[in-house]
């Protein structure tokens, strides 16, 4: 499953959450999740994400954001510092995800 990238907007009322890079990518993240359990999936179904920021500096804060979410078995990742984002966000990340059982790599090294 290919999911286009979500900004760090509330559902509720399409606006860009308070708080900066840091809630944008909570709130990016937790857009992801709804989307993966609409698919019946989880976060460990993902095998990929696309990281983009306003600001390379905001990558502390993203990661720390991030590892919220992504607690073992970490997908592959980029990160891009582009020039701009819709609506003015700081963040919008991306994701493909794979639905059905995952194997560990490292269970077979």
């Amino acid at each position: 499953m290919y999911i286009a990238g979500q900004l760090g907007m509330d559902p509720t009322n399409g606006q860009l959450v308070p708080g900066g890079a840091k809630e944008q990518a909570k709130q990016a993240l937790h857009n992801i999740g709804e989307i993966l359990k609409a698919a019946d999936c989880d976060y460990g179904n993902v095998v990929k994400t696309t990281v983009l920021m306003a600001d390379m500096k905001d990558f502390d804060d993203v990661n720390e954001i991030y590892k919220q979410f992504f607690e073992c078995n970490f997908p592959a990742r980029a990160a891009y510092q582009v020039a701009a984002l819709p609506k003015g966000a700081r963040v919008e990340i991306e994701a493909v995800a794979v639905k059905g059982p995952l194997q560990d790599a490292s269970a077979r090294l």
